[in-house]
């Protein structure tokens, strides 16, 4: 197996557990090392910590689908009532989120176009 380096930590294992599911889904292998069983279900503190690993060369795969995971996560939370919006009810944190992701996603592609 090729070595492991850390991805991130999160707590409580149902976060660590749909986190490992999504990279799964993405084709990314992952190891989740911390309280995963354990009779109490812990989300705060020391004892909840969940620690994700993903082989050394799936690392910057891993890193996307955090950022997307983070993106959706930020954009599931509601609208302030009387919010800014922009053309079309998109809101100003909406598409800074948008550009955040496309910046993420075409930043290495235009490095090998130039």
């Amino acid at each position: 197996m090729p070595p492991l380096v850390a991805l991130t930590t999160v707590h409580g294992a149902f976060a660590a557990h749909v986190l490992a599911a999504r990279l799964h889904h993405e084709g990314i292998d992952v190891e989740l090392r911390g309280l995963l069983g354990g009779a109490y279900g812990l989300t705060v503190g020391d004892m909840a910590r969940v620690d994700l690993y993903v082989p050394e060369e799936q690392m910057e795969d891993a890193q996307l689908v955090l950022l997307a995971s983070e993106v959706d996560a930020a954009m599931d939370y509601p609208e302030p009532e009387g919010g800014a919006r922009l053309v079309g009810g998109l809101s100003w944190a909406r598409v800074a989120a948008m550009v955040l992701l496309a910046t993420a996603v075409l930043a290495p592609l235009l490095r090998f176009v130039g």
